[in-house]
């Protein structure tokens, strides 16, 4: 049976400044038809100043609250997996970070505002990230040359979960809110989550909370594939229900601001506890007699926000802006049948991020930013693969746009300083990154742009100091306390069409990277493991996006659209293929919308990968179709119903990038029932 690993990620410092803020535009409830709204077009992630998702010159896209409230509940990865070029870590339904081109772990930064999420999610895929989209008004992902505004970590691509807990804007009529929940079949799952805003004069306040449930979900097959119990000897167990599946999630928050003509400042405070199972393989037989038994994981993090911004007449500057976190978080991992705590992984830290923008002048637009890290990681119990460590990270860059209508450049430059300490060994990087971009305009409605990007990463503090058992990716790791800083070069194309009826956005994209760090077995077996050993290669990854929509028929404020994603992505090491590379996906969809009913249906068709890395089984293709229908039974009111059917065909779906592909597949056929409402 799997033993359990996490890590707490520690945290950081602050940075400590006027007033300041959120983001380029606040962020206003999101109504039925969040893209075509000006406050969805502008990208909050991307640049401290407001920036056209029309215009951005490299990849983005956004989830609105109003999507959120209709989606299933779920971790961030499996929420956002089917965006062009993402995909999920799934590991069973407690835990799932993104993927993002082919990448995940420490390459993909997760935010909060701005600001790291403090927690152990990148350290392991078992880890859950430590908030919920069900407490989020928004979720950007930004992949390519974008991400240098958020340092090394982001090298990958960079989600950014915003919320209004810290209220950014008046309350309208001194009132505002929302609520929505549902039950679906395949889990018994349950979920409700809602917020509201309110106050008169310039106090305003915020709470929000956010709760799912859900038992053991069924698949269509036994767990365990047939490629592994063939490999290994195995006979599986035919029960059509994927055991220790269970989730229980509560988190909860309040915020109050002083909302203002010129700016805003505020603090909040947010907690989560969550409780989830660990799939484990299913088998009849062989049994092992030392096999532990099934493992929960019980994660636990109060948060504390302060955020702010002010308009200012400081010299160039006109905005300041300020985002700030601290989190304490703890991670236990607990024996099913025993209630026994295995190990536990505790973390202590604070981000703050700081911007002064520019005031705009003739299309030049501009910011500086700040940023500092400080976190404590500690590890108690025989699976701590990883040694306290201390953590410092220091950051200044600046980001420049130059818009002239028909064409203009954005530039990027980042210096990042980063420290790893434990109580043997001390590590210090520092990096530059840097990046160029230029658009142009050829015809109306017609946007093209060209990026060339080199970012540095520097090595976590796993990949430096792991030394132990970490059966959360089934090895035992070994990191390499010698490595240094990994280096890519990206370039990136990107096509834009935006018309009446056509929208239609492609982008190719190629990185090469110097030192690359990955894992590989090195054929020696501890406490029944195979040892991978951390190192530096040479990689190549390239790929390809499409997204299209196309007004197929429109009448009044009826009509039916076509809607269409592609994305492809490869890899390549010195020593082959890298692990866990997902194939190409391609997914059409028709959405019908009229006043009081919208629906759509969609048909997803995802390869099978039969390039692998060493100890990695091939993966079968699968198509998955879903529907959903969503009616307001009020004319003009802001309540909705809606049915959803996902994977109707009772398909088996195993994710190529989760480490559990074969013995916990993807759920099978579900039907979920809910409301949102918007008051």
């Amino acid at each position: 049976m799997l033993r359990r690993v996490a890590f707490s990620a520690a945290s950081l410092i602050a940075l400590a400044a006027a007033v300041s803020a959120h983001a380029a535009e606040p962020v206003a409830p999101a109504p039925p038809a969040p893209e075509d709204t000006e406050v969805s077009k502008v990208v909050i992630t991307a640049a401290p100043y407001a920036v056209s998702l029309d215009t951005v010159t490299s990849s983005v896209n956004i989830v609105t609250r109003d999507q959120l409230d209709v989606a299933p509940p779920a971790g961030l990865g499996d929420t956002l997996n089917g965006q062009p070029g993402l995909r999920s870590t799934f590991y069973g339904p407690g835990a799932s970070r993104p993927v993002i081109r082919g990448l995940s772990g420490p390459r993909v930064m997760v935010l909060q505002n701005g600001v790291g999420q403090v927690d152990a999610s990148a350290l392991s895929p078992d880890h859950a990230v430590a908030s919920d989209p069900g407490e989020v008004s928004r979720i950007e992902v930004l992949r390519g040359p974008s991400t240098l505004a958020y340092g090394g970590s982001g090298i990958g691509g960079v989600v950014n979960m915003i919320d209004d807990r810290v209220p950014s804007t008046p309350a309208a009529n001194g009132f505002e809110g929302r609520l929505a929940g549902s039950v679906s079949s395949v889990d018994d799952g349950k979920s409700i989550n809602g917020s509201a805003k309110f106050g008169r004069g310039p106090l305003v306040f915020a709470i929000d909370a956010d709760h799912r449930k859900s038992g053991d979900y069924d698949v269509p097959t036994a767990p365990v594939s047939a490629r592994l119990a063939n490999r290994d000897g195995l006979t599986p167990d035919p029960d059509r229900t994927v055991r220790n599946t269970d989730v229980e999630m509560d988190a909860y928050g309040a915020g109050v601001s002083y909302v203002h003509d010129s700016g805003f400042f505020g603090v909040s405070i947010k907690k989560v506890d969550t409780t989830y199972g660990v799939p484990y393989p299913q088998i009849l037989a062989p049994i092992d007699p030392d096999a532990e038994g099934p493992v929960s994981i019980h994660l636990q993090q109060t948060r504390y926000d302060l955020r702010g911004e002010q308009t200012v007449d400081l010299g160039p500057f006109d905005k300041i802006r300020l985002s700030a976190g601290h989190a304490k978080y703890e991670h236990a991992e607990v024996s099913v049948d025993t209630g026994e705590v295995g190990t536990r992984f505790l973390s202590n830290g604070t981000e703050g991020r700081l911007e002064l923008v520019q005031k705009e002048h003739d299309g030049w637009q501009g910011a500086v930013g700040f940023q500092a890290l400080e976190r404590h990681f500690s590890a108690i119990g025989d699976e701590a693969f990883v040694p306290s460590t201390d953590i410092k990270e220091y950051g200044v860059f600046t980001l420049q746009r130059l818009d002239k209508g028909d064409w203009g450049l954005d530039a990027g430059l980042r210096f990042d300083s980063r420290e790893l300490k434990t109580a043997t060994a001390t590590r210090k990087f520092d990096n530059v990154s840097a990046s160029l971009g230029l658009f142009y305009k050829p015809a109306e409605h017609q946007f093209v742009a060209l990026t060339l990007s080199r970012n540095g990463r520097a090595p976590t503090e796993f990949e430096l100091f792991a030394n132990g058992p970490h059966p959360g990716t089934g090895g035992f790791e070994v990191g390499e306390a010698t490595l240094g800083s990994e280096k890519v070069t990206s370039l990136e194309a990107t096509y834009r069409y935006t018309g009446d009826r056509l929208r239609a956005e492609g982008h190719l994209w190629g990185a090469h990277y110097n030192g690359f760090i990955e894992e590989a077995p090195t054929g020696a077996v501890e406490d029944d493991l195979p040892v991978f050993q951390y190192f530096q290669t040479g990689a190549k990854f390239h790929g390809a996006e499409v997204e299209t929509s196309y007004v197929a028929w429109r009448g009044g404020e009826r009509s039916l659209k076509l809607e269409g994603v592609y994305d492809w992505v490869r890899g390549e090491t010195d020593l082959g293929v890298p692990a866990r590379i997902p194939p190409w996906a391609l997914t059409g969809r028709v959405v019908w919308s009229a006043p009081r009913l919208e629906a759509h249906a969609e048909v997803r068709r995802v390869a099978s990968q039969n390039r692998v890395a060493a100890f990695e089984l091939p993966t079968d293709g699968y198509t998955q179709v879903n529907a959903m229908v969503t009616f307001k039974p009020i004319a003009d009111s802001a309540l909705r119903l809606f049915v959803d059917g996902r994977n109707l065909t009772n398909e088996t779906i195993r994710e190529h990038t989760s480490f559990l592909k074969d013995f916990a597949p993807s759920p099978g056929r579900s039907v979920r029932v809910g409301f949102a409402w918007r008051f």
